[in-house]
């Protein structure tokens, strides 16, 4: 009767659950209908505005094209990121906007990769040539907030704000200790002397070799900021070098001291020279756009309306894993798809593959590579790095006509590793669980790597030659896609190691330094297309609504239960483990530490 009980419980909440769903889904629908059709779809702008760009949260790859996305927004759905085709069509349109007179940058302290961040500077030093102006503004910025800050007329702090400026740093999590204190024992297979996507499982530190790769990749990027910074505030490099190594700048005054900031100003003195260059009187009110009222008025698409040219914009974000994929992830199945499709349609004239991601299942990066290969064969394929295109990243694109990154971009990282982990000590120690086993008569490795037994030297050996193979055909395919004479040659800068976009240049890893406009731009002419002559489309197709908000609650649901009866640090760890499921072999090209840089 216990399970007759525990059954109809289950099912009762199961009910319930499925009925508020529905109901949650028809709320939302319908006050969306009601909201849309007394709202204007655009926003008027007046003479003599001013646009206001507020920097927060993240940055991600594009802004969803459906018409209810707005709405996740104000039921706390939508994770508030910068959406960079959306920013850099927003800055486009106020450069020509004869009613917009400059813009406001309101700087956060915000998150996001370092080639979005040029990207987002390179539109900004383009709009100053309209001779519209910049200020930028905030209560404390980062040095990543103050590479993009830099570009305008004048740079103003809170007058009891700070700014960051003492350099870059990675603080990559290690936890071997958690995992020793679990008994739980992670058994690794690599390639690479660089390799270091799996040493956050076995080590407690940084090893020597990884501490080099790092060190080099912050360098490379501090040295852009530094020149960057440079050519823009007119401060000498060594200066900028000395005021970070020596901490001189420690408040505001010191930031106006060694002109890093212009002025210490409190908001309503801002709004003051705002309206002093927009020639509003000071009683008046001053015409101020918010970014997310003007981003209305803009329409993200390709230059021209010919849709018997077009021009496919694949975007490849997120953790390459095999099967679907959505918003964040790469399913190998969902991006093959969008990969034909374009092949498949004969006013497709050629495809760039616009790729941010730290790699994934090896498996689903070979499936994914050899579909970028079969379009190859019938139309250019460009690729154009962001942030990330490193390990599996890299492996989908490297056989593209040509590569384009920002010197900022994260790439590389040629290299293989398994992981295992042997959690019989932790499930009958911890918790008091056994496993027993029984095998068909002969077949003594039925169970290669279940992780309830330990492994006998013979598997392990077996798990490396697989390594191996993975490896070998990951050097091959860089060797042929960039046209390098052996495999020595790919394996002396392979190793796993990630590079810059300036070095990857130096190396040839990449074709040229430029974001995705260049690389749309190289398409469009190989495929003997004028600007204007050609329209972009962008695939795998955006969810729907719906299909969004039933996704984002089944998650959230997860997570909130999780949440509540595991500690933080085991909630964590398990959605790391959680991605060592996106391969069947368990061999992975990808990255595990973290991209950001403070």
């Amino acid at each position: 009767m216990k399970g007759f009980f525990g059954q109809m419980f289950a099912s009762l909440i199961g009910f319930l659950l499925g009925l508020f769903l529905l109901f949650f889904i028809g709320f939302i629908t319908i006050t969306g209908i009601i909201a849309s059709a007394g709202k204007e779809t655009s926003t008027k702008v007046k003479s003599n505005s001013v646009l206001k760009i507020k920097f927060e949260g993240s940055i991600k790859e594009r802004a969803s094209k459906d018409k209810w996305a707005k709405m996740q927004t104000g039921f706390g759905l939508a994770d508030g990121a910068i959406a960079l085709d959306e920013m850099i069509a927003v800055i486009r349109k106020a450069k020509d906007d004869a009613n917009i007179k400059g813009l406001y940058l309101d700087m956060h302290l915000f998150t996001g990769g370092l080639a979005s961040m040029t990207a987002i500077r390179k539109e900004l030093v383009d709009f100053k040539k309209s001779g519209k102006f910049i200020y930028a503004y905030s209560e404390m910025i980062s040095e990543k907030g103050y590479y993009i800050a830099s570009t305008a007329d004048s740079v103003f702090l809170y007058p009891t704000g700070f700014i960051e400026w003492n350099g870059l740093n990675s603080n990559p999590m290690y936890i071997k200790g958690m995992l020793e204190k679990w008994n739980i024992e992670p058994r690794v297979f690599k390639v690479g002397k660089f390799k270091a996507g799996a040493e956050m499982f076995t080590e407690k530190q940084m090893s020597d070799m990884n501490r080099i790769q790092m060190k080099t990749l912050l360098d490379d990027f501090w040295n852009h900021l530094v020149v960057t910074v440079s050519e823009k505030r007119k401060i000498n490099r060594d200066s900028l070098d000395a005021i970070a190594s020596e901490l001189k700048i420690t408040d505001g005054k010191g930031a106006v001291k060694y002109k890093l900031i212009d002025a210490l100003y409190f908001p309503d003195q801002v709004e003051d020279l705002l309206k002093s260059r927009t020639k509003t009187d000071k009683k008046a009110k001053l015409n101020e756009v918010s970014y997310s009222d003007y981003a209305k008025n803009v329409r993200i698409e390709g230059s021209g309306k010919n849709l018997s040219n077009k021009i496919a914009v694949i975007y490849a974000t997120g953790e390459i894993r095999s099967g679907k994929g959505n918003e964040e992830t790469i399913g190998s199945e969902t991006l093959c798809e969008a990969i034909k499709e374009a092949r498949e349609d004969e006013n497709v004239k050629a495809i760039v593959l616009r790729v941010n991601s730290p790699g994934g299942s090896a498996l689903a990066s070979d499936v994914i590579g050899r579909e970028v290969q079969m379009a190859k064969k019938v139309k250019t394929v460009v690729a154009s790095y962001g942030d990330v295109a490193a390990s599996g990243g890299y492996y989908i694109s490297a056989g593209c006509d040509k590569i384009f990154a920002e010197p900022t971009t994260i790439t590389g990282s040629i290299g293989v590793f398994g992981l295992l982990m042997n959690t019989q000590k932790f499930f009958s120690q911890e918790i008091g669980i056994t496993f027993d086993r029984v095998y068909s008569s002969k077949n003594q490795y039925a169970d290669l790597g279940d992780p309830n037994k330990p492994m006998t030297d013979f598997e392990a050996q077996t798990i490396q030659k697989g390594v191996n193979k993975v490896y070998g055909e990951f050097v091959e395919v860089v060797k042929t896609g960039r046209h390098f004479p052996d495999s020595v040659a790919v394996d002396s800068i392979a190793q796993g190691r990630v590079w810059s976009g300036n070095r990857a240049l130096t190396i040839k890893l990449i074709d040229e330094i430029g974001g995705l406009d260049q690389a749309i731009e190289f398409a469009a002419k190989k495929a003997g297309l004028s600007k204007g002559d050609y329209s972009l489309v962008d695939y795998p197709e955006h969810k729907g609504f719906l299909e969004r908000i039933l996704e984002d609650t089944k998650s959230r649901m997860e997570n909130n239960v999780l949440m509540k009866y595991l500690p933080k640090e085991h909630f964590n760890l398990l959605k790391i483990l959680k991605t060592l499921e996106d391969d069947p072999r368990g061999i992975y090209v990808r990255e595990f530490w973290d991209f950001q840089f403070d």
